[in-house]
Order: C-alpha cells, then sequence, then structure tokens
C-alpha cells in the first residue's frame, strides 16, 4: 500500500488491526504513527494507551499477549513494535526465541481493540516470509522509501499551500541544494520560510538565501560542483567560508573523498545501464543526492576521478601525520584541482 492511501484511510476511520511499515523515510513513517495515534487515542490518553515493543527486547509472545488484552479505561490502544527480525531481509540477529505461527494465528484474528504496526526500518521485507506475504495479502504492507527530488518540490509547494502560502520552483530547488534531502529538516525549514513569508506571501529563491544556512554535506556538494565546472574561484570563496564556519578540513577532505568516490562509482554503474533510482540503492544514497552526483559525473573522465581521489588519499595522509598543514594543503588541492579540469 502507497502510504498516501494509508493516510486517507485513517483520516477516513478506515484503520487496519494491524500494519506492517518499512522504508527508510523516517519521516513520513512517523507521521503516519502520528496519525493513527491521532485518529485511535485522546491526547490524555497516550500514555495508557501507547505501547511500545522491540524484537531484539521481548518476544512475539509478550507483543501478542499485549495485542490480545483488552485496554484498560480506554476503547482502544496502539501496539507499536520495532522490528528487525521477523519481517526484515537479513540475518537474524536477535538472541530471543521467537514463535512467528504465534503472531500468524493473531493476524488471522485480531482484536478489534489493538492496533498493531511493525516498524521496519529496512529497505525491503523479506518476501519469502510467510508473515510478510499474509501481510501483503491484507494490503497491509505500507513502503516508506526516499521521494525523487521532483516529487520532494511538490511535497513542498504542498506544504507550503497547506500554510496559504505559495512556494516558487526556484525557492524549492534552492532549499534543497542547501539542506539536502533530510525530510524532517526541510519539513522545519519550509515551515520556518512560510512564517517569513507572511499570509497569502510567497517563499522567493532569495529568502531562502538569506534565511537557510547551507549544510556542511550540501556545502561540499556544491564545492565539487565549483571544481567540476573549473570554476575555482567560486570553489576558493565556499571553502573559506567554511572555514569560517569553524569547519575542520580533515573533516572536509573525507567528506570531498565520499563525494568523488560516489561520482566513480556511479560511472561505472551508469556504465552497466543502472537506473537513477537503482544506483541511488546500490549507493545507499537518496535518489536527490544520486541525481547531483550523476550530473557532477559528466564532468570527469574515469582517469581524472581516479587521480583526484589518489591525491586526496595523499592529502589526508600529509594532514595527519602533519606533513602539510591541514588549511593550506586543501587549499592547494582546490587551486591545482580546479586549474587542471576534468578531461
Amino acid at each position: 500500500m502507497e502510504y498516501r492511501k494509508a493516510l486517507r484511510d485513517v483520516q477516513d476511520g478506515k484503520v487496519k488491526p494491524f500494519y506492517i511499515c518499512y522504508g527508510t523515510e523516517a519521516f513520513f513513517m512517523n507521521e503516519f504513527i502520528e496519525r493513527l495515534a491521532t485518529a485511535l487515542v485522546e491526547p490524555e490518553h497516550r500514555e495508557m494507551a501507547i505501547v511500545r515493543f522491540a524484537t531484539n527486547e521481548q518476544t512475539i509472545d509478550e507483543i501478542v499477549d499485549e495485542a490480545e488484552t483488552m485496554p484498560f479505561l480506554v476503547p482502544s490502544k496502539l501496539i507499536l513494535v520495532r522490528d528487525s527480525v521477523l519481517f526484515a531481509a537479513g540475518r537474524d540477529s536477535s538472541k530471543l526465541e521467537h514463535r512467528p505461527e504465534r503472531l500468524m494465528n493473531y493476524m488471522s484474528e485480531p482484536l478489534d481493540s489493538s492496533v498493531l504496526v511493525f516498524l521496519v526500518q529496512h529497505e525491503k521485507l523479506d518476501e519469502r516470509k510467510k508473515l510478510v506475504k499474509y501481510a501483503k495479502d491484507k494490503d497491509a504492507v505500507i513502503a516508506f522509501s526516499p521521494m525523487p527530488a521532483e516529487e520532494i518540490i511538490q511535497w513542498l509547494a504542498r506544504r507550503a499551500e497547506k500554510q496559504g502560502r505559495r512556494i516558487e520552483p526556484g525557492a524549492a530547488e534552492e532549499l534543497l541544494k542547501r539542506v539536502g534531502s533530510e525530510m524532517s529538516t526541510l519539513a522545519a525549514e519550509i515551515d520556518k520560510l512560510c512564517l517569513h513569508a507572511g499570509t497569502e506571501g510567497t517563499v522567493t529563491a532569495e529568502a531562502v538565501a538569506s534565511l537557510v544556512p547551507a549544510s556542511t554535506e550540501q556545502s561540499v556538494f556544491k564545492l565539487t560542483e565549483e571544481i567540476a565546472a573549473l570554476r575555482t574561484e567560486n570553489a576558493l570563496a565556499l571553502y573559506y567560508d567554511l572555514l569560517k564556519q569553524r569547519e575542520e578540513p580533515i573533516k572536509l577532505t573525507a567528506l570531498l573523498v565520499r563525494q568523488f568516490r560516489n561520482m566513480l562509482f556511479v560511472k561505472e554503474l551508469d556504465k552497466q545501464g543502472y537506473t537513477p533510482q537503482q544506483m541511488a540503492s546500490q549507493l545507499g544514497l537518496h535518489p536527490y543526492a544520486a541525481k547531483i552526483t550523476a550530473e557532477q559525473a559528466k564532468r570527469f573522465s574515469f582517469e581524472r576521478l581516479a587521480a583526484v581521489l589518489a591525491r586526496l588519499a595523499e592529502l589526508d595522509y600529509e594532514m595527519k601525520t602533519g606533513r602539510v598543514e591541514k588549511t593550506l594543503g586543501l587549499e592547494l588541492f582546490l587551486l591545482r584541482t580546479g586549474s587542471e579540469g576534468g578531461a
């Protein structure tokens, strides 16, 4: 089930007795849980009506016992279970003995007054497991996957619209460039910008530039972009700004290593015919980050990327052994790499 449909169903009072929520987008998973809690539990009863478990700490017998117990002084209860054992793909590292058949029996005849939600923060479920197949047959599995950049921009526009504001497309793109694709950060920043815009106001790119500081990681994205575009002066100006923010050159070097390594991987995956979504999955990146990395990688050959990575490895060693002054060492790297271009 797509999570937006699940949200609509909850708003319409169509609540299932159990859900399996999986994926890496924690912001939307938490949003769904909050909607469920609002629909099921009065604010003053939350402490009694919301029960939390984890399958690496409690057995499935304990969890099902709770689900089969009538709620006390409240009409219904919400049972939240952090799971990395029963539904997730991968090796079971839990030392507890679980009986999946007990949960299967409960799911076939759930208690009306309990809503049981398993939270699986893994990219995939284990499709071979009977529990997963059964939950899918009941349309109780909800995927929470990272949004592509285009959908994030639409989501930002909808969030602004709900607050009686609008956001320029350029402003949404600038916001993504500055803070990245972490949804909770984006939500906080767009809410702040809407407040600044005022009733029926417009969030502009200028407002984003003046009110939203770029994260270190996003600044390194920009730094790499400036190097790739041979804008050495811009790259140095950005580096000096990072130094003013007391960013450590060794940390910046490590982030540059990661970005150039990802560019090399993206070029190789592109050569093998991978789609941007598949690249993101392979590299453990958000689709937006994979898209930006692929655009940057086009400006470099395989040989140049390998040479830059070798130089960064050498710089990292020299910094850590005191052979070069850290600030000067990274500055010289930027000058040299920018002047040589990407061919």
